[in-house]
């Protein structure tokens, strides 16, 4: 290995370092911090044109979820927070589970016992989009059970909302981390 070569790697090592101690930081921080508003922009999964947004804005105590997603085949598809804030495999894998902080049962949005992650389906229309707008009140943008650093993910089949644990949603279509919005 030449000295290029040597340099190149020692730099790669301090700039992941570097990524892992930023990112480790600012979930800490948001821990401590009252964040009034998040965004993640979905970006596609498994080889499919999947893209959108969803922003989190806090409502009092609740939590107002606003998705605009396109590229969906017409019909319902499963809409989840997943516990880790990483979209790098090809089909989502990496964000892991539904996020469960509280290890309850997988259920509907608006169940008491369901999943802090478990925001039901979107429905896309005859041209693959589709709008959801949303109150939930088990979601937390501070503290904790924080969604922010989170994934989001959108499914390729509609959530049936009780098969356990993930609701039979299917392959992942869209991948995007939850990071504080201004």
């Amino acid at each position: 290995m030449n000295m290029t070569s040597s340099s190149f790697f020692g730099l790669a090592a301090v700039a992941a370092a570097a990524l892992t101690v930023s990112t480790t930081s600012l979930r800490a921080q948001d821990r401590g911090t009252d964040v009034q508003k998040a965004v993640a922009v979905l970006q596609s999964a498994s080889n499919s044109k999947v893209t959108g947004t969803v922003t989190f804005t806090k409502a009092g105590e609740d939590v107002k979820v606003v998705a605009n997603i396109s590229g969906l085949t017409p019909g319902k598809h499963g809409f989840h927070i997943h516990e880790f804030g990483d979209c790098s495999a090809p089909d989502a894998a990496s964000a892991g589970a539904h996020f469960n902080p509280t290890k309850h049962q997988h259920g509907a949005p608006d169940a008491t016992d369901r999943h802090a992650g478990d925001l039901g389906n979107l429905e896309a229309d005859a041209s693959g989009k589709a709008h959801l707008e949303l109150t939930d009140k088990a979601m937390k943008l501070s503290g904790d059970d924080s969604i922010v650093g989170h994934a989001v993910i959108v499914h390729e089949k509609a959530d049936d909302l009780k098969t356990q644990p993930t609701g039979d949603a299917g392959g992942r279509l869209a991948c995007g981390v939850i990071g504080v919005a201004k």
